[in-house]
């Protein structure tokens, strides 16, 4: 998936899909959630982004799935990747250890993003979140950041708090 001005600009702009609770659904017969079509592309074009960008998608998977083999795959695409800013939309649980699995890559700036609620819920904080990361990745310098609840973090340098419901940085 792509989306370009009117212009055709070449993106500088990654944004690599990995699954998570940004993209999940609720299947009322399954009575559980499961991950579908990411909905990042209809959010930056809801949002009239002119900033060109390229989507593509890596995986649809839980954070809690991901292995190391995963996170290599993820940290191949970021690597091999002729953009500069990269967003990785992915599950918070285990957000900080692809962090650190991403965190030799130079010369990049990468910035992770997730929810703790799905986007398609109207209580969600995915759309919030995602613009901090766009705006994070254009002006935070090269290295590994992590886009959640109003503030960017360093990569190796924060942590999810499970009993407040959010991001807290490393004391």
């Amino acid at each position: 998936m792509s989306a370009l001005p009117a212009d055709d600009a070449a993106p500088d702009l990654l944004v690599l899909t990995t699954g998570g609770t940004i993209d999940k659904l609720y299947f009322d017969a399954l009575s559980e959630y499961q991950i579908g079509d990411s909905v990042v592309d209809r959010i930056l074009r809801t949002a009239l982004m002119a900033l060109p960008w390229r989507t593509v998608e890596l995986m649809r998977k839980d954070s809690l799935e991901l292995t190391d083999a995963d996170r290599a795959t993820i940290a191949t695409a970021v690597a091999d990747a002729p953009e500069t800013r990269i967003v990785i939309t992915h599950g918070t649980d285990t957000m900080t250890d692809t962090a650190q699995a991403l965190g030799g890559i130079a010369g990049k700036t990468i910035v992770l993003v997730g929810a703790l609620a799905p986007a398609r819920f109207a209580d969600s904080d995915a759309t919030f979140n995602l613009g901090m990361a766009i705006a994070a990745v254009q002006v935070a310098p090269a290295g590994v950041h992590i886009a959640m609840n109003g503030t960017i973090f360093a990569g190796d340098r924060v942590r999810k708090d499970r009993a407040a419901h959010r991001f807290v940085t490393l004391d």
